[in-house]
């Protein structure tokens, strides 16, 4: 019988409907994939309770939180307290996802940058690494994730990047990595796969941000972490590699940014 590789989904949303209403099968399907792990992201802290039990009902199911930058106009500012203390379960491995989207919620600007730096404040407190989403809002993205560097050194993932080269070069400058998404395997997405072969080998992760962007073959329909080996086999291609060296180093990368997901 031949072993999988063994890769790991570094975000994803287990606790939404499309994924939740047959989760147990999902985490199989993962699993015969050869995903042993999983991050589950809580994007508004109402939804601390549904997300910790899922992470405490499955193994190699782990969980973050944080409040998403669409969102946080609409829900109550978090605080570095409150993140702090979650932190303190076992399997709470992150913080976020936090960040700034001006695509959509560019009218919500300033609360977003407000609660960013909260975010970066509790990562550099737990010394849990930060997960960021940026959207069509680089430079305000660069300018505070390196002020919140040079008042205190922190860990952060660039979560499903798809922002530009600059971007990049700042987040890899500052010690971060970046996670392929299915973004990164569409046919246009040409120039993100450019900028992916340029990040070093050892700062790059993989996810699949499901229920969300799934990769072909499956377009266009519901994502899910078995997916993610999909999205490993183009970024295989992308660094000249097998998928067996691919996944072995996006693993590897992984245990290195989050270090408490090794255990439990």
């Amino acid at each position: 019988m031949t072993t999988l590789p063994r890769i790991v989904d570094s975000h994803c949303h287990l606790d939404f409907p499309e994924l939740s209403a047959e989760l147990p099968e999902v985490i199989a399907r993962a699993k015969a994939a050869g995903v042993t792990r999983m991050v589950t992201i809580c994007t508004r802290l109402r939804s601390v309770p549904q997300v910790r039990a899922i992470a405490e009902a499955h193994e190699g199911v782990f969980w973050a939180a944080g409040t998403h930058p669409m969102s946080a106009a609409e829900e109550p500012m978090a605080t570095v307290e409150e993140l702090v203390a979650l932190a303190r379960h076992p399997k709470f491995v992150g913080i976020g996802e936090t960040g700034l989207d001006y695509h959509y919620t560019a009218d919500s600007a300033e609360v977003q940058k407000v609660s960013l730096r909260l975010h970066i404040e509790a990562a550099q407190e737990t010394g849990l690494p930060l997960i960021i989403h940026s959207r069509a809002a680089d430079e305000d993205m660069a300018a505070i994730l390196t002020e919140g560097m040079k008042r205190k050194p922190y860990a952060c993932v660039m979560h499903c990047f798809s922002s530009g080269a600059a971007l990049a070069q700042t987040a890899i400058e500052l010690g971060f990595y970046l996670s392929m998404s299915g973004v990164a395997t569409f046919p246009k997405s040409g120039e993100i796969r450019e900028i992916f072969a340029k990040v070093p080998l050892e700062r790059v992760l993989v996810e699949t941000d499901s229920p969300y962007l799934a990769p072909p073959p499956h377009r266009g329909r519901r994502n899910e972490p078995a997916f993610t080996v999909h999205t490993a086999k183009v970024g295989a291609e992308v660094f000249g590699l097998s998928f067996e060296e691919f996944a072995a180093a996006t693993t590897a990368n992984f245990e290195r940014l989050f270090a408490k997901a090794c255990h439990g």
